[in-house]
């Protein structure tokens, strides 16, 4: 079947009693066993039946099988949320005294994880140049764990070679782990070009229209360890699984996803095209753009799509402030890929924390608006920009 169907048609595990056309929400914590030894085959992993809600839930397995399905992937582990996904992704692949390649290009809590809470289990990162492979190669040791990046930077929208990173990954038998949120899984193949695990916020896409909040993480097989880390460590001593209501929102998110991608994308190209033509603002930056410098490498790597996020750049941060104060339509809140257009100032909320020498090293500028493009009309939004920039 082709995806859009199977997004909506994947076989329940099993046979509803009711005949529910949707899977059910399981709002329940424990099952009951016919006898000791089922009871007992399912909680060492020998039956894959649910035991306990905290580490398997049939609305949750469910939205699993079903982006397994689409994915291609060996696993599926939903999480309670993005951050939950990454940081159960690197523990699973981390040990003290190793290292993981990254970039200073990526979302603020993912920067801090790996530059704050990582080095104090004693797990050092060594951050390049992404798109610089003979950096990449410099920093790859024999302690370094996985290659770990952002397909399209938030909110720098750098976009790395994926093959070529991959090549070096498995040249030394290590792990390429992306970050795919920026560009639903639904519309390109990761494990094609490469990539080992893929981590998503669910929260974005998926929720359909910021509903709930989740992650998964999406396992293609090759490094076993991992699989089993994950499962049998992280699931289970962590306790950072999905909930049942949020699964079943998802499923339904899931089922609309292409419908609502397809016209976000319009809106943004559309967008983004009228922008350019405003004197006040100085850039517009979007990997869909043909004088993008990665327009090319991200045609090739997720197809003809570049998501429904970009970035204007004003003359100071005070410019952007009084925009973003001026806004009467487009929302002045974080999350991205909601129904609704959404504005922030990353360098002073996301990336707040950080001081000015942080920000700089990571490129991210005073300047900066990010946009993220919702499913109002086009013409409405252009309106708000134009009169917000007056």
């Amino acid at each position: 079947m082709k995806k859009q169907t199977l997004a909506i048609d994947t076989p329940f595990q099993k046979g509803d009693a009711y005949g529910a056309l949707s899977m059910p929400v399981y709002h329940t914590l424990a099952y009951e066993f016919d006898n000791a030894s089922v009871m007992s085959d399912a909680f060492c992993g020998r039956i894959e039946e649910p035991d306990y809600s905290r580490v398997m839930n049939p609305t949750v397995n469910y939205l699993e099988l079903k982006i397994k399905a689409l994915t291609g992937a060996e696993r599926v582990t939903a999480m309670s949320s993005g951050m939950a996904a990454i940081s159960g992704a690197l523990f699973s692949l981390v040990e003290q005294g190793k290292n993981v390649v990254s970039s200073r290009h990526m979302f603020g809590n993912t920067y801090s994880l790996l530059t704050k809470t990582l080095p104090r289990l004693g797990v050092t990162p060594h951050l390049c140049d992404l798109t610089n492979l003979e950096e990449v190669e410099a920093a790859v040791d024999d302690n370094t764990c996985c290659i770990f990046l952002e397909i399209i930077t938030n909110p720098q929208l750098e976009v790395a070679d994926l093959a070529a990173l991959a090549s070096i990954a498995h040249k030394h038998n290590i792990p390429l782990v992306a970050d795919t949120t920026v560009i639903p899984f639904t519309e390109f193949s990761a494990h094609e070009l490469g990539v080992d695990i893929e981590v998503v916020s669910t929260t974005k896409y998926l929720s359909g229209g910021a509903t709930t909040l989740g992650g998964i993480v999406i396992d293609y097989g090759g490094h076993p360890e991992f699989a089993r880390r994950l499962h049998d460590e992280m699931l289970f001593n962590l306790g950072a699984y999905m909930t049942p209501h949020v699964a079943y929102m998802q499923n339904l998110g899931l089922e609309n996803l292409k419908a609502r991608y397809e016209y976000e994308v319009r809106n943004t190209v559309a967008l983004v095209n009228r922008l350019r033509t405003l004197p006040a603002i100085k850039s517009v930056n979007y990997v869909g753009l043909p004088d993008n410098p990665y327009y090319e490498l991200a045609q090739r790597q997720f197809g003809k799509t570049a998501g429904c996020m970009f970035t204007i750049d004003l003359e100071s941060k005070e410019a952007c402030f009084k925009f973003i104060n001026s806004l009467k339509l487009i929302r002045r809140a974080t999350n991205l890929f909601d129904n609704r257009t959404l504005a922030i100032h990353p360098a002073s909320t996301i990336f707040g924390p950080f001081n000015d020498e942080q920000r700089a090293a990571m490129d991210v500028l005073d300047t900066t608006i990010r946009i993220s493009v919702g499913m109002e009309d086009v013409d409405d939004l252009f309106d708000d920009f134009k009169q917000a920039l007056a």
